[in-house]
């Protein structure tokens, strides 16, 4: 067993020869800046969305999301329990409350089923989040939302050119988010987008990350109550430049994690793939396995595969939201708490022949 595997983030020529002409140019602003507008157009393209807006970060995209929405105090939007710590925190910090729907045990996304018994006269979205860069059941979670006359939001931050029933994701629901903080599959170190299809949410999320200007206004012209959540021009010639590589990394990703799927030990069960996903973004790798995962992962990096532990408690059990979930337990988010083992998604784009060497560190940590 080696530890050689492909390291994060990746760069090449094209990278420096990108920063060096914003440098040069001037025009290092966040707002209309050439290399700004043109990542915006070209990931609206590779989205399929008809707007996208960068933004500071991926937490700020998803309040962005909802202050568009005009969600805030009063109002409730369901989110999963499994998910970073920023899809429920966004609600709080755009006033609402996070209400938690537990997960489908094989996608580990949002389980419509359980979304329709958490909806209430308050609830005025639902958060899917593609987990790991499986993309979300959003005909079912659409259907949940057409219902009951609620928002959808895709927290698509795992899910770089994941596609479902070969559609791109982020432009499916209402208005999608993005992060290109410094471990997603799209990097600049830190950044964000909006992706949506609806014209007004556009302007008010422009609005918004920009001070509260408006098109056409003065620059000390104030509409909203915006902030700045702008990236740099710096940031968004990084973008292109990884966005140049994003879709051959996609299909290794893919063909890296087929060969996993096939040839991993049955007593782990990796995560599942539903019939609609045409392309998973493999974010993750991720599986369940006997026994306890710290002790699991221990075994695996003692043979050289660099794994993590998955998230160790639910959402509604981390003390920001504890005391208002209070005897909440969601079934098959604990036991993702409690089986399940992580591989990031820079060790599949590896040579599809070394992912033998992950079959067998798995095999002998299993003994």
């Amino acid at each position: 067993m080696t530890n050689d595997w492909p390291t994060w983030p990746q760069w090449t020529d094209a990278d420096l020869d990108a920063v060096r002409t914003v440098i040069e140019s001037g025009a290092w602003n966040g707002v209309d800046a050439p290399a700004v507008t043109e990542f915006e157009r070209r990931w609206a393209s590779y989205t399929g969305a008809r707007h996208a807006i960068c933004a500071a970060n991926g937490t700020d995209t998803l309040v962005l999301a909802l202050k568009a929405l005009e969600i805030g105090p009063g109002d409730e939007v369901i989110v999963p329990a499994y998910t970073f710590f920023a899809t429920a925190s966004a609600v709080k910090l755009a006033g609402a409350q996070p209400v938690f729907a537990d997960i489908d045990p094989e996608s580990f996304c949002l389980d419509p089923a359980a979304v329709e018994a958490a909806v209430t006269p308050r609830t005025a979205a639902v958060i899917a989040v593609h987990f790991a860069g499986h993309p979300a059941d959003m005909d079912g979670l659409g259907a949940v939302c057409r219902r009951h006359g609620l928002a959808l939001v895709e927290d698509a931050a795992h899910a770089h050119g994941a596609r479902h029933a070969d559609r791109p994701v982020g432009a499916i629901g209402d208005i999608g988010s993005w992060s290109f903080q410094g471990s997603k599959n799209l990097t600049a170190g830190e950044g964000g987008a909006i992706t949506t299809n609806d014209d007004a949410l556009a302007e008010r999320v422009r609005s918004l990350r920009n001070q509260g200007r408006v098109a056409g206004g003065a620059w000390y012209e104030h509409h909203h109550l915006g902030w700045n959540s702008r990236i740099t021009a710096v940031q968004a010639a990084l973008l292109s430049a990884g966005l140049d590589r994003l879709p051959a990394q996609v299909e290794a990703r893919e063909a890296a994690a087929a060969y996993l799927d096939k040839h991993l030990p049955e007593r782990v069960r990796p995560q599942g793939r539903a019939p609609w996903v045409t392309t998973h973004a493999h974010h993750l790798y991720l599986f369940r396995c006997p026994g306890d995962p710290a002790e699991f992962v221990t075994a695996l990096r003692q043979r050289g595969v660099p794994a993590t532990e998955g998230y160790p408690r639910p959402l509604y059990r981390q003390p920001v939201f504890s005391q208002d979930h209070q005897g909440l337990e969601l079934p098959e988010t604990e036991r993702a708490c409690r089986e399940v083992v992580w591989l990031p998604h820079q060790l599949l784009l590896a040579p599809v022949d070394r992912m033998a060497e992950v079959v067998t560190a798995v095999e002998q940590a299993l003994g």
